[in-house]
Formats: structure tokens, sequence, C-alpha cells
């Protein structure tokens, strides 16, 4: 195992290739859950949690599984499956062990199964053919740079809702034009050589 190639994959999936900014994966709760900063962390928090655990268990299914029996075109229904088994699971906890974080989340929650970021890190897992833990480390940073992403984001609308805009880019205009203000930024990061 490489670890150049661990770095290269954990700092690509948060900055470069960030799958809000870069590959435009998640906009239903970057843009639903992000008007606290409490509750943007959080979100961020189950996505990331969901996409590290969905690429340890697809990895698995389908490298022993579905790649054997040449089941390989039912990749996106089995793990759709698996991202909604474990989204129940997060749901269960979080309504038992944080009925604050889960009532401030609301409808967003359940979003996380057809939430196209988990499905897409799991896909690319399977694309790029990496290994466990390649997947693993791509799921985990992957979902970290959604939690960048939106928590930067939830700040910046926090701020906005004190300061003074025009009557037209009041509430979701100015939200859109501060989502692509930092969408630019995280492109400055396209030209990063991280190793000789």
């Amino acid at each position: 195992m490489d670890w150049k190639n661990l770095i290269t994959i954990a700092l690509g999936a948060i900055l470069i290739n960030n799958f809000i900014f870069s590959q435009f994966l998640g906009i239903c709760p970057f843009m639903g859950v992000s008007k606290s900063t409490d509750t943007a962390s959080g979100m961020g928090l189950a996505v990331t949690f969901v996409m590290g655990l969905a690429s340890a268990v697809c990895w698995p299914i389908n490298h022993f599984v579905l790649e054997p029996a040449g089941l390989v075109f039912m990749q996106t229904i089995v793990y759709i499956l698996v991202i909604a088994s474990l989204v129940q699971f997060i749901e269960m906890f979080l309504q038992k062990s944080m009925p604050s974080l889960y009532t401030a989340l609301g409808v967003y929650l359940p979003l996380i199964t057809t939430n196209c970021a988990v499905l897409g890190v799991v896909l690319q897992n399977t694309q790029n053919t990496y290994g466990f833990v390649e997947s693993v480390v791509y799921g985990v940073t992957g979902g970290l740079g959604f939690l960048l992403a939106i928590y930067l984001f939830a700040a910046v609308r926090e701020k906005l809702e004190y300061s003074e805009c025009p009557k037209a880019f009041e509430g979701f205009p100015i939200a859109l034009v501060t989502a692509g203000l930092l969408a630019l930024s995280f492109g400055g990061f396209s030209g990063l050589k991280l190793f000789g």
C-alpha cells in the first residue's frame, strides 16, 4: 500500500474533486441544511459516516459477490439497498441518542438515502478499481470534503442573515451566489501538485 497514493486520494476527495463544488453531487442537503452551522455539521458528520461505512460494506459485496457471480450490472441497486439500510441504522441511533440533532435534521436525514454523493462515492470506488483501503479512504475523505463544504457554506449563510444586500438578492439568490463563489475558490486547488 503506497501512502502517497492514499494522501493523493484523500486530498483529491477533500479539495480538488470535492463532491459538492467539483462534481455537483449532494446539492439538495447542501442547500437545505446549511442555514446553521449546527445542523450543517451534523449532516456533514452523518454523510461522512455513511460514505465511509458504505465504501467499507460495498467493496466486499462487489468484489466477493457481484463480480464472481457475473452480477456487476446489479451494482447500483445493491448499493442503494446497502445505503438505505445504513441510513436507517443512523436514523434510529440519532433518534435514541441525540434527539435534538435528529429533530434539527428533520426530513434531510432520510434524504441521505437518496443523496447522490453517497451513491457516487461507492460507484466511483468501483469505477476507479480501488482496493478496500483506498475505497474506505476515498469514502471517508469524500465525506470530510462534504462536511467542509457544507460547514463553510453554513457559516457564510449565518453571517449573511445580518448583512445588507440588494432586495433582489435576499434569501435564496444570495445563497446561490455564495455557493458559486465557494465553488470558484475550491477550483483553485485543481492545479495542485502533491508529489514531484
